[in-house]
C-alpha cells in the first residue's frame, strides 16, 4: 500500500508522523502542502474519504488562520466555501494528511495511525 503524505517540513507534528511512518516501514510519497497545495477537487475527495467535516481540515492554531480571521469567516461558510479557503493557502490546512486513496487521516495521533495504516 502506497500512501500520500501531505506535510509541512517545519511542522513538529508532521515530523512525528513522518518518523512513525518510517518506523513502520510504510511506503509513502511526501507532498509539501504549501508548495503543492491540494486543489478544490482533491480536497473534496479527501474530505469525502475522511468522514470528517470540512471544518476539521482547518489548522485552527495556525498564524494564517488568525491573520485571515477564519474563525468568523467559517461560522456561516458552506462546505464549498470552506474548500475554496483551504485550496487558497496550504498553511490553512491541518496537517499532516495521509491517504491511500480510500482512507484519510488528518493530524497525527498514533492510535489513529495504527488503526488506519497498520495492516
Amino acid at each position: 500500500m502506497s500512501l500520500t503524505f501531505y506535510w509541512y517540513p517545519n511542522c513538529g507534528t508532521c515530523k512525528k508522523a513522518e518518523k512513525w511512518l518510517d518506523d513502520q516501514g510504510l511506503d509513502y510519497e511526501a507532498v509539501h502542502i504549501v508548495d503543492h497545495t491540494p486543489n478544490e477537487d482533491k480536497l473534496q475527495e479527501l474530505i469525502n474519504h475522511s468522514e470528517i467535516p470540512a471544518r476539521k481540515f482547518f489548522n485552527t492554531s495556525g498564524k494564517k488562520y488568525r491573520e485571515l480571521n477564519m474563525k468568523d469567516k467559517l461560522k456561516d461558510a458552506s462546505e464549498k466555501e470552506m474548500i475554496q479557503y483551504l485550496a487558497s493557502d496550504g498553511m490553512l490546512i491541518k496537517r499532516p494528511i495521509v491517504t491511500d486513496g480510500k482512507k484519510v487521516t488528518v493530524g497525527f495521533k498514533e492510535d489513529q495511525f495504527i488503526e488506519a495504516w497498520v495492516q
